[in-house]
């Protein structure tokens, strides 16, 4: 086995080979609320090896059979758990049972948002979360309304989590380097992350009215069967980057209020 793994380009695979860069994406989890970390995408471990310094029991998962075995030779004297397979499809419960635990790490491009949404499914159970993305992405995440970027992503995440766009990182400090800038992100889980609304509603209201983002939500949400007086909230002459994520919920409150007094 060769002392390098190759990155590879269906993987989107960037390898970090900054070792300063490294530390500071280790030292943004807070370690308050959880014993247990999840890194996705180790690579050739190089945030891997500053995680395990730390008071955690730290599992490190990669798709890339190559990237698990150097991980399995490179720490086999540390207590890393290495386990092969993809977040996105993988059962967490077999990992951490019910216990809390974080997730960090260098994610892939081509699956980063799916990472989030993936966590925002699992939020009872993850209190934190950091790493880096591509910039852009990033900065989705963390926007505020107003913003031509704030989207589903951006409302989404922080209805349940406090989101905090950390620092940026330049390509060169990639093997190969990426074509743009990556970012790197903190979501900490709000103390309260249940929604005075139903979820699966709230989810809908977001994804509907951002799917036709330049119209206002009168003509977005038609779907939703609107009745007559409501149409006349001011609310719905807005268009959905205007509205803040407190106003989303106030807005399903007021469609499911709605619902009942009109059926």
């Amino acid at each position: 086995m060769g002392d390098q793994v190759r990155a590879k380009k269906h993987l989107g695979q960037h390898f970090l080979k900054d070792e300063s860069i490294a530390e500071k994406i280790s030292n943004t989890l807070t370690l308050e609320g959880y014993e247990k970390v999840l890194e996705i995408g180790p690579g050739m471990g190089v945030l891997t090896k500053y995680l395990i310094k730390k008071d955690i029991d730290l599992v490190a998962m990669d798709l890339d059979s190559e990237s698990v075995t150097y991980l399995e030779d490179h720490f086999s004297d540390t207590n890393l758990q290495v386990l092969e397979g993809d977040f996105l499809k993988f059962e967490l419960s077999d990992i951490f049972g019910d216990e809390a635990f974080a997730i960090t790490g260098n994610f892939p491009y081509n699956i980063s948002t799916q990472i989030v949404f993936k966590t925002l499914e699992h939020k009872a159970q993850i209190p934190e979360f950091t790493g880096m993305f591509q910039k852009e992405v990033a900065k989705r995440i963390c926007e505020q309304e107003g913003s031509k970027t704030y989207g589903i992503l951006s409302v989404l995440t922080q209805a349940f989590y406090d989101a905090e766009y950390l620092f940026t990182v330049p390509p060169s400090v990639f093997s190969p380097p990426p074509k743009v800038e990556s970012g790197v992100l903190r979501l900490k889980r709000k103390a309260d992350f249940s929604l005075p609304c139903d979820e699966k509603m709230f989810y809908r209201v977001v994804k509907t009215a951002f799917q036709q983002r330049r119209k206002t939500l009168r003509n977005s949400l038609k779907s939703f069967d609107l009745s007559d007086k409501l149409k006349e909230d001011t609310i719905f002459g807005q268009r959905p980057e205007q509205l803040s994520v407190l106003q989303f919920i106030a807005l399903t409150q007021k469609l499911e209020n709605d619902a009942i007094s009109t059926h």
